[in-house]
């Protein structure tokens, strides 16, 4: 286990995670568990039974005031007007050339009222955005360091979750509410990061101990198992869903990463709007695949992907997958006409070539609905 380090933050459930006998380790300026069984057993768990996780570190800034549908809409590509009180939508902050500055959720929680979790290492860079879209306007804008964030996920995560909040049950995806626990009110949401079905739990950090030993209790019946960052990482990337630093960031678009879906350039003007506008119509240079090794060869961050002779990208993330039995990996393949599913291609791991398949992700069946 990690000894305590001055320069990173820390989870309020620490003592827990040592306790389970996790392996803790630097993660976006915080020390967070990376795994306890191991990350196979523990991936395992949330695709047959379910997983908790410890997400902490994950951003919360609350927006509120009559104007924060507008600042939201000027921050963020997706059309914030669409979300109704309860609701939830995947967003992005770019930058002025259209580069992705971060991904993340907005949570609708009142009429005025907006939650926005963005990842860890971009929190202070979204916190700004938000800051300055506002200006002067009667908005609140707080970044919130007094809130946990616990996240069942899994097929057995409506037995869990609803045995200490029964209405959640009733949720659909990317819907959310506030809940009562143990006479504090938190926002209970139907989302998650791994494909399975499951929730994110916002919870006051005094509280946050309690209700993690409650829910594991509860969940021994179920097969509960604590989960790391580990097993976080390779259930996305079952799921195709992009990690920034990774397969996003500021030097690429949502048009070259297949995001956009999630990007309204009809709702009006946005930070880096101008910007997609010239690219669509300049041409996309790139785009987002996933790759299926045929072979026992696991590929991991840029390595060079080749088409016969021609080098035409090189992966972004990479990974076993415990389900399927073989090696993943998320890249961008240029130009972007030269590729469709099913298309052959080869990964440079190390020295050797591997045989690979161009997917559509994701590469599991699993849905969060």
């Amino acid at each position: 286990m990690s000894e305590p380090n001055a320069d990173v933050r820390h989870t309020p459930l620490e003592a827990e995670h040592r306790a389970l006998g996790a392996r803790l380790g630097p993660f976006a300026g915080w020390l967070m568990p990376i795994e306890y069984k191991g990350t196979l057993t523990e991936h395992r768990s949330v695709r047959e039974a379910v997983g908790l996780f410890d997400l902490t570190h994950l951003g919360k800034v609350m927006v509120e005031g009559e104007d924060s549908l507008g600042v939201l809409q000027r921050t963020f590509t997706n059309d914030v007007s669409k979300v109704e009180v309860g609701g939830a939508q995947y967003n992005m902050v770019l930058n002025d050339r259209g580069g992705i500055v971060d991904d993340l959720i907005v949570y609708r929680i009142g009429l005025h009222r907006y939650l926005v979790v963005p990842n860890a290492a971009n929190t202070a860079r979204v916190h700004e955005a938000l800051l300055q879209q506002a200006g002067a306007r009667p908005v609140d804008i707080v970044l919130h360091q007094d809130l946990a964030l616990i996240a069942p996920q899994g097929p057995r995560s409506f037995d869990l979750v609803g045995r200490v909040f029964p209405q959640a049950t009733s949720l659909g995806y990317m819907q959310g509410a506030e809940y009562p626990y143990r006479g504090t009110p938190m926002v209970v949401s139907r989302s998650g990061y791994t494909g399975e079905r499951g929730f994110e739990l916002f919870v006051p950090e005094e509280q946050a101990g309690t209700l993690w030993r409650e829910l594991l209790q509860l969940g021994q019946p179920l097969g509960v198992e604590a989960c790391g960052l580990g097993a976080r990482d390779t259930l996305r990337l079952e799921m195709g869903y992009p990690l920034h630093g990774n397969d996003i960031s500021q030097e690429r678009t949502p048009l070259e990463a297949g995001l956009s879906w999630a990007v309204a350039l009809g709702k009006g003007d946005f930070t880096g709007r101008e910007a997609l506008l010239q690219r669509k119509e300049e041409g996309v240079p790139s785009r987002l695949w996933g790759l299926r090794m045929h072979d026992r060869l696991i590929p991991r961050p840029h390595y060079p992907v080749h088409a016969r002779e021609d080098t035409v990208g090189e992966t972004t993330s990479g990974t076993f997958s415990p389900t399927l039995k073989v090696g993943i990996a998320l890249a961008y393949l240029s130009p972007v006409g030269r590729f469709k599913a099913g298309d052959q291609v080869e990964v440079d791991v190390r020295g050797r070539r591997g045989a690979a398949e161009v997917v559509k992700p994701p590469f599991v069946a699993s849905s969060p609905k």
